[in-house]
């Protein structure tokens, strides 16, 4: 709550002064270099608003973007993630294809993998031993274009002295042509990475409210 109105009103080299350095960036940035496209996962760790102002003052890059339910929010997020020159593109057939695009140019894209994707719409693959509703879009294209998927996050460094980005590399296996086992992986890595900053997820968001047949609500 007291970060977010600086990082999404802050003049964008203003907000970006706030980073104080990264890790695994070199890695990240010879991935790219081999001309398969990068495919961002940002979990919803850390301060994942500069992350996405980070990557967009450096890379070519494509965000899924799903408008916030307060519709009145909408035009104020997508303003403040796209100024730094990041293309959002919508959650549906015209935004897939727009991601397609960007992998196919050698380009970055990203998506939020710890997202629910709704009854019927991903598989199921354990997520901290619980099986979870997991997406199947970012295991596809990274078997499609065998790109490789890279976890980013921002970690918020102690006392308000800034954040430190990650670049954290995903395992091969996320780009398997079997679904179920890329989310799998896909999961695994997520956790790797929240073990390390566990108290900076957001850990409020129902990432369980969908269940498998016959399960009872997991959050009654």
């Amino acid at each position: 709550m007291t970060e977010i109105g600086a990082l999404w009103f802050w003049k964008t080299n203003r907000a970006l002064e706030k980073v104080k350095g990264s890790s695994g960036e070199e890695d990240f940035r010879a991935s790219l270099e081999e001309g398969r496209g990068v495919i961002v996962a940002g979990p919803h760790l850390g301060a994942w608003e500069i992350a996405g102002l980070y990557l967009a003052s450096r890379y070519p890059i494509t965000i899924l973007f799903r408008p916030p339910r307060l519709a009145s929010l909408g035009e104020q997020v997508r303003e403040a993630r796209s100024r730094n020159g990041a293309n959002l593109v919508p959650t549906d057939a015209s935004g897939v294809k727009a991601l397609h695009g960007a992998l196919a140019s050698g380009k970055v894209v990203g998506i939020l993998p710890d997202h629910n994707p709704g009854q019927g719409k991903g598989v199921f693959a354990p997520f901290f031993g619980i099986p979870a509703n997991t997406m199947v879009l970012l295991p596809r294209l990274a078997a499609k274009y065998q790109t490789p998927v890279y976890f980013v996050y921002a970690e918020r460094l102690r006392r308000g002295k800034g954040f430190h980005i990650h670049f954290v590399p995903g395992e091969a296996c996320i780009g398997s042509f079997d679904t179920t086992k890329g989310c799998t992986c896909l999961n695994q890595g997520l956790e790797t990475c929240i073990r390390r900053q566990t108290e900076q997820y957001q850990w409020g968001y129902k990432r369980f409210k969908v269940r498998p047949e016959g399960e009872s609500d997991f959050y009654m």
